[in-house]
């Protein structure tokens, strides 16, 4: 009768933490941009006269491709999505050139980060598994790399601020299994060339997985464009993803994409959650992938606030690094870092997103904006900076 009772005033003497490995005790978790609801009421500020700039999200608005696609499938949205996304899979098909059975579906290309890091850094008893990432790299890498177990390398940035790919290459360990690689890369903006890329590819070796993280690809100026499924033809352990969160302005729908060869995307599959791609977002995604005028604008509008933002930065004397995203890192603080900066904006009713998390505290990361957004923006940051 007392086996009960002394069974659990035994246990609760064991601190629940503690039954989770270390290596998830010792996680920190992401912290996106603050949202506008959460700025307004710790600021007691009019949600509608404050502007995010906070986390790369497409200012041009929702595309109306998008919203009319999702109105048409309101009906149906009793039924579980196609848990194969066979529309949304025909579509990047003809579009990229691939078989269907070259794509992974995603809950945004976070998703599929996950994903790689759940099939591929898993260990075996007695086994240890290595990820490689850059210093400055989008800080996803590591997360998800922690989170399963796995050793971390972290390369040092080559000057710019972007990927050194020949120090990466050369910290490829036995245990290695997965290297991560963005380009253009978040926060930075930094572009590597695909001639830089290709010999980096020529390099690792064909047992370890390179995920190349194409987020801002499509803000790349036509002339800096290149094929990258022609490297997935020509190299079996490279995942490319992609992301219809920026330039195709879904991000609340959260929906993304792999392409790898299907020894690769089959394992990706396996582990893959069945509905993992909301109904809605992927007809949205359908709609938008082929709205050439959206992102024509989208391109457009971003082309003319990076000059806006980066004339701005001359002016007012402050470092920053060319970026070939949707945003700019700038760096507007001295040893105390860029934090009073941030806050001054916040209360000026700005979202920027401060990268101390990413060892540049004395910078920020601002989103390009509409032309109106931009302007407030500089006028605000004029002000703090010469307060």
């Amino acid at each position: 009768m007392n086996a009960l009772p002394q069974i659990l005033k035994s246990g609760s003497s064991v601190p629940l933490e503690e039954i989770a490995p270390s290596f998830i005790r010792s996680l920190s978790p992401y912290v996106g941009g603050k949202p506008i609801e959460e700025v307004a009421r710790e600021f007691g500020l009019d949600p509608e006269r404050i502007i995010k700039l906070a986390s790369n999200e497409n200012p041009l608005g929702f595309p109306e491709s998008a919203r009319q696609a999702i109105l048409k499938e309101m009906s149906d949205l009793i039924r579980y999505p196609d848990g194969n996304g066979f529309q949304l899979k025909s579509a990047l098909s003809q579009r990229y050139g691939v078989p269907q059975e070259w794509i992974t579906l995603g809950s945004g290309s976070n998703d599929i980060l996950e994903l790689v890091a759940q099939v591929f850094l898993q260990k075996d008893p007695g086994q240890t598994s290595s990820a490689i990432y850059s210093e400055y790299g989008f800080i996803i890498y590591e997360l998800v790399s922690q989170a399963r177990g796995a050793r971390l390398i972290r390369t040092q940035a080559r000057a710019g601020y972007g990927h050194d790919l020949d120090a990466m290459a050369a910290a490829i360990a036995p245990d290695t299994k997965v290297i991560f690689v963005a380009n253009p890369n978040n926060p930075t903006g930094t572009y590597e060339t695909p001639d830089k890329i290709e010999a980096f590819l020529n390099k690792v070796p064909s047992r370890v997985i390179v995920l190349l993280d194409e987020a801002y690809n499509e803000y790349l100026e036509p002339e800096l464009r290149y094929d990258s499924t022609e490297w997935v033809r020509r190299y079996p352990n490279l995942v490319v993803t992609h992301t219809f969160s920026k330039a195709f302005g879904l991000a609340g729908l959260r929906v993304g994409f792999s392409i790898a060869q299907p020894a690769v995307t089959d394992l990706l599959n396996r582990v893959r959650q069945p509905f993992n791609v909301t109904s809605p977002a992927m007809v949205a995604a359908t709609a938008v992938l082929n709205d050439q005028d959206y992102l024509s604008r989208s391109y457009a509008l971003n082309r003319a606030g990076l000059a806006q933002l980066n004339t701005a930065f001359e002016k007012l004397g402050l470092e920053y690094v060319p970026s070939f995203g949707n945003f700019v890192l700038v760096k507007v603080g001295a040893d105390s870092g860029a934090g009073a900066v941030n806050l001054e904006l916040l209360k000026r009713g700005i979202i920027v997103r401060p990268v101390a998390g990413y060892g540049l505290p004395e910078w920020l990361r601002i989103s390009v904006g509409t032309a109106e957004e931009n302007n407030m923006l500089i006028r605000a940051l004029t002000e703090v900076l010469t307060a």
